[in-house]
């Protein structure tokens, strides 16, 4: 067999001009060898791939495949402890790797649309943004939108909040049902722990006492969906990326009222007026529809009460979710009682009411009752007096010496007269 070096050779010797026989003498190939390589030319080699190791697991074949065939869904790590036990001695990686090749592929179900009659169920969520209001520039605030949206007519009634505080959640609930004007049997809920609480054995699911409240109040179920169940939600969260992109993008808000009132007219005039994509329908008039079929109202409001134990700051004045309320002067500064409803802040002093408040939106706000302070505010103060008139400015003294009578410099000058003869 000629060698690559010599081949190379017997082509550099034809080149320079020496016959076969003299090539054949000089390199020890027979005459018709060289003439053979001379024809053919330099010729890439050819190399054919290397024979394949026997598998360690070669033996055990059969058993995998005749094991995947009857349990397809074994897993790799079972098989692979069973081969072992039968004197397999390689990786488990070798085994999986040899599984990929014979289980037989699953095929994906077509996913089942799931559509609620009317009035059957709604879904609540919250999702969060972050805002730069214009009256605080240069802050970046985190704000929550809660939206409650009808499963059947995919009618979307949201708020943005400040906070996803309990208080929050019955208030924007009881919002949602005046709203939406009924209330629906199911309400489903992610397990937020505002809502769920968690799960104990042989109890399942513990949902908060307060949101148990409020469904018996109402009249409705509440229901948490499974958890790893990306999809049993969709009525809700699908719109939140339709929020980001059709509402909240490239646009400015003064603060959290304007936001809300400019997304309450977006929702009025945009999204529940579009052509819904899956329903095929009109929102607000496939609403129309369903809006009957919702249980009513309850005749007296929700009135559950979240008991908390504040202290009196020194300024009177008591923090309840983010906010500060004012107590009247006097009040001794020593733990208080407060009672928060969905509407109202009521603080107590052993028992007894000393202020009420409306719920006030957002964070870091303050609000003052008429009466409860009795020296006007300072010419600075930013904080309004609830119900009080706006006071009329105090006269400013004038810069100078104050006008006299002139019998003052006339009884003066009748005293000086009178002792100069003394002198």
């Amino acid at each position: 067999m000629v060698t690559l070096g010599e081949l190379v050779m017997i082509l550099d010797l034809h080149r320079q001009g020496l016959t076969v026989s003299a090539i054949a003498r000089r390199t020890g190939h027979d005459r018709k060898t060289i003439r053979k390589y001379i024809e053919r030319g330099l010729e890439p080699p050819a190399y054919t791939p290397r024979p394949p190791a026997p598998s360690p697991l070669a033996p055990f074949e059969a058993f995998l495949r005749e094991r995947v065939e009857r349990f397809p869904d074994l897993t790799g790590r079972r098989l692979w402890r069973e081969v072992r036990e039968l004197g397999f001695t390689g990786g488990y990686s070798t085994v999986t790797d040899f599984l990929r090749i014979v289980r037989p592929p699953v095929e994906p179900p077509f996913e089942r649309r799931f559509e609620t009659p009317p009035g059957r169920q709604a879904q609540v969520d919250f999702a969060h943004f972050r805002v730069r209001f214009e009256d605080e520039p240069g802050a970046e605030r985190i704000v929550w939108l809660f939206s409650l949206v009808l499963g059947h007519s995919r009618m979307m009634w949201a708020r943005f909040v400040a906070q996803q505080d309990l208080a929050t959640v019955l208030r924007c609930h009881v919002a949602a049902f005046e709203a939406i004007g009924g209330v629906p049997e199911v309400i489903l809920y992610d397990r937020m722990r505002t809502a769920v609480l968690g799960e104990v054995d042989g109890r399942g699911i513990v949902y908060n006492d307060k949101l148990l409240a409020l469904a018996a109040h109402y009249g409705f179920v509440p229901r948490a969906c499974r958890p790893y169940r990306a999809k049993t939600k969709g009525k809700v969260e699908r719109p939140f990326r339709y929020v980001r992109e059709d509402f909240f993008l490239a646009r400015s808000f003064r603060s959290l009222e304007d936001l809300n009132a400019q997304f309450s007219q977006w929702l009025d005039q945009v999204a529940n007026r579009r052509l819904h994509g899956t329903t095929g329908r009109v929102v607000i008039e496939h609403f129309a529809e369903e809006r009957p079929t919702l249980k009513a109202l309850p005749a007296g409001p929700f009135n559950a009460v979240l008991r908390l134990e504040r202290r009196i700051s020194h300024e009177g004045m008591v923090s309840v979710g983010g906010n500060l309320y004012s107590v009247p002067d006097g009040t001794r500064r020593r733990p208080v009682e407060v009672q928060v409803t969905a509407s109202e802040v009521h603080i107590l002093e052993d028992g007894r009411l000393v202020a009420a408040h409306p719920v006030l939106e957002g964070r870091g706000r303050r609000r003052i009752a008429e009466g409860h302070r009795r020296l006007p505010p300072s010419h600075n103060s930013t904080t309004p007096r609830s119900g009080a008139a706006a006071a009329s400015p105090a006269p400013v003294a004038t810069a100078g010496v104050a006008p006299r009578s002139l019998a003052i410099y006339e009884a003066i000058g009748r005293r000086l007269a009178a002792a100069e003869p003394a002198r």
